[in-house]
């Protein structure tokens, strides 16, 4: 069974694998295309296309997640798109290099790149980023997936489906969520080893610690010492949220601790507490589990596809996979948003584009969503991580998350999100407590 991982998810993995290792919304609309320019001297750009590399984990993937192959759906059914409507002024868009890191060797496959100095841009969706330092210095762009912040952070050629996020950081859907149910009493849970599985957990305490004048809520239990992987089992802390009287969870672990922490609440009659997700986005492994997620929320900060696709992106995504004969899943969307990426960076920088031309046009798109298919990201200072004092200097301009329930084998959107309105927005100028505006973003 194929799973597929979130930011939450993905960095809690990440730092456990490391510790055991030592003003652009990016529209569709495509104007006239004009003839085919000659090769203008930059790395994989000839008179007729330009070529990309794509490098992440398929072999050894420790989750066994549709990763690196259900990415690159996404970015080849972009660049089909855009092919036939012409490419980029005439040149077509071509993935001409993919290597898979085999988990290990992100640096070694990102020094091949560099040293192959045969394709303009890199997409990237690894388990451990240890390349992209190496890209950065080599000025070649990087399109990736918003699960690695502490590896973007500071380097201004490097993109996500977000700008670079503040785990640690207090967040309202943390607290929003449990309010939308009228649950109070709230346990957070996090890995020991995974210093991000740690933050957020912690972030989650401070959180419900932080509103609760306004929501009535308090934590009750919290352990961010879980051990990585739940190898043991996870019986005793159940039963002292139990004890606690648990109402609500909000879990920073992996989607298979996740799975693990499901089953025993079941086994010891809390099926009905439900659990905070980042992640399990993904409707055939959780319609897989039975009844075991039912109830369950789930965070989502790309658009669902339970929205609705018309005036932004989603229906174009959703055409273009199917004319590929690739599923939906949420690794195909951030693929997508990556190749939508290089394709404005580029298309901002104009004739004669090179890397050097197309950061600095990209990080002027001060309000891009990848044609709605993301919040409004501001590349011009969003490569910094924000801070719990300061959330509005390098943070988004808005705090959004759409949150759905698990019901009966589908999704449903909860707390006011509608599918014309997937997001609950907060204003991002601070921390204060407010209600969410259901917003949409094109």
């Amino acid at each position: 069974m194929r799973r597929h991982l979130s930011w939450i998810s993905s960095v809690v993995v990440i730092a456990g694998l490391l510790v055991g290792a030592c003003s652009n919304s990016g529209g569709e609309k495509t104007p006239d295309t004009p003839v085919s320019r000659e090769a203008n001297a930059s790395p994989g750009v000839t008179a007729d296309e330009i070529h990309f590399a794509a490098i992440g984990t398929k072999t050894n993937n420790p989750l066994g997640t549709c990763l690196y192959d259900c990415f690159i759906q996404g970015i080849n059914a972009y660049f089909d798109y855009r092919n036939s409507e012409g490419g980029l002024d005439g040149r077509k868009l071509k993935l001409t290099t993919t290597i898979d890191d085999a988990l290990a060797k992100n640096k070694e496959g990102s020094l091949q790149i560099i040293n192959d100095n045969d394709t303009f841009a890199t997409l990237s969706v690894p388990m451990l980023a240890t390349g992209w330092p190496d890209l950065a210095n080599a000025g070649i762009p990087v399109y990736s997936v918003p699960w690695y912040p502490d590896d973007m952070n500071g380097h201004d050629s490097i993109y996500a489906s977000n700008g670079v996020e503040c785990i640690a950081c207090t967040r309202h859907f943390m607290a929003y969520a449990p309010k939308v149910l009228g649950d109070k009493k709230i346990a957070t849970l996090g890995y020991g080893v995974s210093q991000s599985s740690k933050d957020c957990a912690n972030a989650a305490t401070d959180t419900i610690k932080l509103y609760s004048k306004e929501t009535g809520q308090q934590v009750v239990y919290t352990n961010n010492g879980i051990a990585f992987g739940i190898p043991n089992g996870i019986g005793p802390e159940v039963s002292a949220m139990k004890n606690a009287g648990v109402e609500f969870i909000v879990s920073c672990f992996d989607i298979n601790g996740q799975k693990t922490l499901a089953q025993e609440l079941k086994r010891q009659g809390m099926a009905d507490v439900p659990i905070l997700q980042s992640n399990s986005y993904d409707l055939t492994f959780m319609k897989g589990a039975g009844d075991l997620f039912e109830g369950d929320v789930l965070g989502v900060a790309f658009r669902p596809f339970e929205s609705n696709g018309e005036g932004n992106g989603l229906a174009l995504f959703k055409k273009w996979m199917e004319k590929s004969g690739s599923k939906l899943t949420e690794l195909a969307e951030y693929g997508w948003i990556a190749a939508e990426t290089a394709y404005q960076g580029i298309k901002a920088a104009g004739p004669g584009f090179t890397q050097a031309s197309v950061v600095k046009a990209t990080n002027a798109l001060t309000s891009f969503t990848a044609g709605g298919l993301v919040p409004a990201i501001d590349w011009s200072r969003q490569h910094e991580m924000p801070t719990q004092d300061d959330p509005a200097t390098h943070g988004p301009k808005q705090e959004c998350m759409s949150l759905l329930t698990y019901k009966g084998g589908k999704f449903e959107f909860i707390g006011g999100a509608t599918a014309e309105k997937p997001w609950l927005c907060w204003p991002g100028t601070d921390r204060k407590w407010s209600e969410p505006v259901p917003t949409d973003f094109q």
